[in-house]
């Protein structure tokens, strides 16, 4: 989407910091020098713009970084630039495809003068979710960090469809503060990068408390491990031994759609029984259909009015924008519909968002009914089985984890026959990161499945991109 300008600059600065620490002059952050891309919608006091893929957003100034921003900072780390983002996260409008916006087009890699396509491994595969920039960037060895943001599936898919590790962190274990909100009953913002390794180094420098966004970020604290090893400590190619793991297929198997999914996750099972879990398997999560509806789990309603409420609160803090309001943001389009794309995509979920009014009656209705499939689902099954984490083939599993604010990992997990990559995701209950770190590190080293997209591509096509 955009390059900062003063990235090399930065890049020169940190190497001659580097060196005046071989020095002993300087102490160095743990991301120092570090090229970070971060999802255009995640802001920065900078030269740069942050505008969710939308022209409404172009030359508005913030206030100041967001707060994980300031701990990327802080640690030493290169903003290298804006990755490409689904416009406004898929809530314009339910037409707009994955990774397109009006600013960037559809999100895509060059692998050489003539040739694009819009997922690394496979020229038309969808590189899906809002986050696609930055996984597609990650993937295709642009960059090795990327942050991204999810409210439902927005790390965990890029991260499946990409062949990239992406945590998905406890709802404020990272600050939203300095974000473009959509929920902030459900917004959380996580690392994608190539292993588990390099997504854990850069989950260390970005949780933490943020009085900006007090409330979560408080809450969230107390699950950040007090030890000087932060989560680092857990990446341990023993992690599986000893852990109770629950498998559940139904329906997540039938939703990947991967014609060697069945045979690769039951090797992959095999993979966990012989690293030392114990798998309690054929698992079923109660109402699932449910959850994973949009309309009937009672996440449409709540998302719209949240939405609302929260961008709402965000334009007006921006320093100066074009648009204050969501209704300015609906204006903006009507006013500007080539540029927009407004006949071929329109923005019904934008004008469905601002007919709403608050958290009313409806609205506490649908997040009680959220609470409850939550309490009767995915924490059922994770209590009575004991278990410490909840393993499903793909990243369907999105949903049933971001109505309720859970963690999760997804980590490569292998191939489908044209080439197309599947994850494998690793949930768990709130704050129980050390848990899927030891899980989603031992079973990465215990089976190293990813392999470099363009290598992929020539050993399966036998045609030479370069």
């Amino acid at each position: 989407m955009e390059v900062n300008p003063d990235a090399r600059d930065r890049a020169d600065e940190a190497d001659r910091e580097r060196e005046e620490s071989h020095q002993g002059r300087r102490w160095l952050g743990g991301l120092h020098g570090v090229p970070v891309l971060l999802k255009d919608s995640i802001a920065t006091k900078d030269k740069m713009n942050t505008t969710v893929g939308s022209y409404a957003l172009l030359g508005s100034e913030v206030a100041r970084d967001a707060g994980v921003v300031e701990r990327l900072r802080n640690a030493g780390a290169v903003i290298l630039g804006k990755a490409s983002v689904s416009e406004w996260y898929h809530l314009r409008s339910f037409g707009i495809p994955d990774g397109w916006s009006a600013r960037s087009g559809q999100a895509v890699v060059s692998v050489s003068v003539s040739v694009s396509m819009e997922n690394p491994y496979v020229r038309s595969g969808n590189p899906c979710g809002s986050s696609g920039g930055s996984a597609i960037s990650v993937a295709a060895n642009m960059v090795a960090v990327a942050l991204g943001t999810e409210t439902d599936g927005s790390i965990l898919c890029p991260a499946d469809y990409n062949s990239v590790v992406g945590i998905k962190p406890t709802v404020g274990l990272t600050s939203r503060a300095g974000v473009v909100p959509v929920s902030p009953r459900q917004d959380t913002i996580g690392p994608i990068c190539r292993t588990v390794s390099d997504a854990v180094q850069v989950l260390d420098v970005i949780v933490g408390f943020d009085p900006r966004d007090f409330e979560a970020t408080q809450e969230a604290a107390k699950f950040i491990p007090a030890a000087a090893g932060g989560y680092k400590q857990f990446l341990n190619v023993d992690g599986l031994k000893g852990k109770r793991l629950g498998v559940v297929m139904n329906p997540f198997l039938s939703l990947l759609n991967r014609s060697t999914a069945a045979s690769t996750f039951e090797h992959h099972l095999n993979t966990l029984r012989q690293s030392g879990a114990t798998i309690v398997d054929d698992l079923e999560i109660t109402n699932v259909e449910v959850i994973l509806d949009f309309f009937k789990s009672g996440e449409a309603v709540a998302l719209m009015a949240e939405f609302k409420l929260a961008l709402n609160d965000y334009l007006k803090e921006l320093i100066s924008s074009p648009v204050r309001s969501l209704a300015d943001v609906i204006a903006f389009n009507t006013n500007n519909p080539d540029l927009e794309n407004v006949k071929e995509y329109g923005q019904e979920l934008f004008v469905a968002a601002e007919s709403t009014n608050g958290i009313g009656e409806e609205e506490t209705e649908a997040i009680r009914t959220m609470e409850n499939l939550s309490r009767d689902g995915f924490e059922k099954i994770m209590k009575e089985n004991e278990l410490d984490a909840m393993v499903t083939p793909g990243w369907r599993a999105a949903s049933v984890l971001a109505i309720g604010g859970y963690p999760a990992i997804s980590v490569p997990a292998g191939y489908d026959t044209d080439g197309m990559p599947f994850g494998i995701c690793f949930g768990g209950l709130k704050g129980t990161e050390p848990k899927l770190i030891e899980a989603a590190y031992a079973f990465e080293q215990a089976t190293m499945v990813r392999r470099p997209p363009f290598s992929f591509v020539f050993e399966s096509s036998k045609e030479a991109y370069f």
